[in-house]
């Protein structure tokens, strides 16, 4: 008849090991889409949006379709493609420690299976944003293509400019978002946009110059790698200092966005200059940590302060 208390502990061990696999495969999922760029990318959409219902003078309550179809197709879109940068990199992500457990990489999942997920989300993520408007789903596969065709199977692995080309890519999101909600786009569409699009340059050659003997040992030719850290170094300081006039241009927000969005500049630049000629690794650590805070709280700023004029407080 067996004992019950080890057919109990077998059956607990079972349990355990089908969960383990059931969290190890999402964990592999979360991997294989990037999640993480995801939800930077999600944060400027939503700000894309929030910006064009309040520079239109309309309400969240009439718009919550458009804004749930763009969101959906924004994250599906964004999830397609860095599934299909996964698999078009698994050669080299086997060969660096921050990508040598993806998923594409470990065998975990199938390619096929690969392939399919990231043309079916890009698929049934434009078909979303072209039910918002036809602007919103064009630029959409535009941001797709640049990602995959132009970024990761062409200049990734040949040109310095690399960093250039797939910053249009990231660049898109809050664009769509606006596109979904105003067709026609208004100034305030395009500053974000090169918020965005000048925000990554000094943000993924920081990451680049914290891996630069990983880009060096695959063959990937990043700033720091072939012009070396100092010309890199000053290619981010100029790139922070680029941005300094494109709060001026969101003035609809006010006075107090303007103040913090200046003083969050001010403070990128001060961090940079901040021992500029001691370590270079800790001076890429900084520079890459404040990136991420300086793009989270400009954009949840705007976020703010454009629910306070739309609800009228």
């Amino acid at each position: 008849m067996g004992n019950p208390l080890h057919e109990t502990s077998i059956s607990d061990a079972t349990n355990i090991e089908q969960n383990g696999k059931e969290v190890s495969v999402f964990k592999d999922f979360l991997s294989l889409i990037k999640i993480g760029i995801i939800h930077s990318n999600m944060l400027t959409a939503i700000t894309g949006i929030v910006l064009a219902l309040f520079y239109n003078g309309l309400s969240f309550r009439d718009y919550i379709v458009e804004i749930i179809l763009s969101l959906a197709g924004i994250w599906l879109v964004i999830a397609g493609s860095t599934t299909l940068n996964n698999y078009i990199d698994r050669d080299i992500d086997e060969l660096m420690d921050r990508t040598k457990s993806r998923p594409t990489v470990t065998g975990n999942f199938p390619l096929s299976f690969v392939l399919t997920i990231g043309f079916v989300f890009i698929a049934t993520g434009s078909l979303l944003l072209f039910q918002t408007s036809f602007p919103a789903g064009v630029i959409g596969l535009f941001g797709a293509f640049v990602y995959v065709v132009l970024y990761s199977l062409w200049t990734k692995r040949k040109y310095t400019l690399n960093t250039i080309v797939g910053s249009f890519s990231g660049a898109v999101p809050p664009l769509i978002g606006w596109a979904a909600i105003d067709p026609d786009f208004h100034l305030a569409a395009w500053v974000l946009f090169f918020i965005m699009f000048i925000w990554q340059p000094p943000h993924f050659l920081a990451l680049a110059m914290k891996k630069v003997e990983e880009y060096r040992r695959v063959g990937i030719p990043m700033l720091p790698v072939v012009y070396g850290f100092p010309m890199t170094k000053r290619q981010i300081m100029l790139w922070v200092v680029s941005l300094f006039p494109l709060p001026f241009l969101l003035s609809p927000l006010g006075p107090t966005f303007i103040g913090i969005a200046t003083s969050l500049n001010i403070a990128w630049l001060a961090a940079g200059l901040y021992q500029y000629r001691g370590d270079d690794e800790k001076w890429a650590t900084r520079m890459f940590i404040f990136s991420l805070n300086y793009l989270t709280l400009l954009f949840l700023s705007i976020i703010a302060f454009s629910i306070v004029k739309i609800v009228g407080i």
